[in-house]
């Protein structure tokens, strides 16, 4: 066996360390209840690792065949970056299904993420570099789970509020709001009657700038003690 081929323990090792990294970083989305988990993850990490296997496999079989036949060795070529950049950009399609975009926002772009750098420790793997693979598994846990911890970044909510009756109602929730340093970046206003004799319900969707510290569950709660809020809820 020649020092470039790939030993069976490599190949194991290489593979049994894109599960754990991929699954790793899955559990993290899962815990969160995103779009993609542990199976997606797994399967992106694991499936870049082959590609990069099978890509220094056949560098390997050109090399030996080179060495085989000296004459032919001018007209063979055995480009490593070839399979492993068509990861890279068809990922991206992977990715793209777990956006997903209303009219208010745009939701998925972190996991997204999260799967194309798992496709990328999947070919550091499959590459044998291990150093690169560890710094960037550690990297990328950092920015999932310990960013938002470290960084005390305020939260971008949309609450949806029904309401019996109009201005003074309203006037009570932005009071309450600016109270708790809640900022209203805007609001949309729907108006609707069951029949045309009923009064009218204010249908409110207010996109909220709210500070780390602010419990959401306090904030529906306290809210809804007003009597002529008839419905309150935090859309995702």
């Amino acid at each position: 066996m020649h020092e470039y081929d790939l030993t069976t323990f490599e190949i194991i090792a290489r593979l049994s360390l894109a599960i754990v990294m991929g699954g790793t970083i899955g559990f993290e989305r899962e815990y969160k209840s995103r779009p993609a988990g542990m199976k997606t993850h797994i399967l992106v990490c694991v499936g870049a690792a082959l590609i990069a296997l099978i890509q220094d496999e056949v560098a390997s079989q050109t090399v030996e065949f080179a060495q085989q036949m000296p004459k032919l060795a001018n007209v063979m070529t055995a480009d490593q970056t070839r399979l492993v950049a068509q990861v890279v950009s068809g990922i991206g399609f992977l990715g793209a299904g777990t956006i997903i975009m209303t009219k208010q926002t745009v939701k998925g772009l972190t996991t997204a993420a999260s799967v194309w750098a798992v496709a990328s420790i999947g070919i550091a793997l499959g590459m044998g570099f291990y150093l690169i693979s560890l710094t960037g598994f550690c990297s990328i846990m950092i920015a999932l789970a310990l960013i938002s911890y470290l960084v005390p970044l305020p939260k971008v909510r949309r609450l949806q509020v029904e309401i019996a009756h109009g201005d003074q109602t309203v006037a009570f929730i932005k009071n309450y709001l600016a109270k708790n340093e809640i900022i209203v970046e805007k609001s949309d206003l729907k108006i609707t009657r069951e029949n045309p004799k009923s009064n009218r319900k204010y249908l409110i969707m207010f996109t909220l700038t709210v500070p780390k510290d602010v419990d959401e569950e306090d904030l529906v709660s306290e809210l809804s003690d007003n009597s002529d809020i008839l419905m309150i809820q935090i859309v995702e």
